[in-house]
């Protein structure tokens, strides 16, 4: 910040101070950014941040069961995370996590693939039962109609 103001009052004193000594001035290029990948980086913007309205649209309204209670869980887990330390301390933890995670998946690939499918299906014999319990036990029906019409 500070050291960008420094160098531009410098640039600008010396431009006008080679009037005086009748020196040329600094020549300074001009900085142009093509259109093109501007738009492109735009319009790829556009549509994750549509993705991510329409996630939040299908969480909220309950059509994707897994979605919200994975959301739920995360915004949980983000809370008590929030309580216990500031966002800087968050931040940094987050930075290194996505700096080490990557290189410790590529050295223990194999086992971690193994731990992760034993793991998605112990998750996925508790959805059952969660399913089977309670969530088939939810009536739907007026849904169903307004959705044929």
């Amino acid at each position: 910040g500070h050291k960008g103001l420094v160098v531009i009052s410098i640039v600008f004193l010396y431009s006008n101070a080679t009037m005086f000594i009748h020196k040329s001035p600094p020549k300074i290029p001009e900085v142009h950014i093509p259109e093109e990948p501007l738009l492109q980086l735009a319009s790829g913007l556009g549509i994750e941040i549509n993705r991510g309205f329409s996630s939040l649209r299908d969480i909220a309204s309950g059509r994707d069961l897994k979605k919200f209670l994975s959301a739920i869980f995360g915004l949980w887990v983000l809370s008590i995370l929030g309580g216990c330390c500031s966002f800087l301390t968050l931040a940094y933890i987050a930075l290194v996590i996505l700096f080490t995670v990557p290189l410790l998946y590529d050295k223990y690939e194999d086992k971690v693939d193994s731990y992760g499918e034993k793991a998605m299906a112990e998750l996925k014999k508790q959805y059952d039962v969660l399913d089977a319990k309670v969530l088939s036990k939810i009536p739907r029906g007026p849904l169903e109609n307004k959705k044929k019409d």
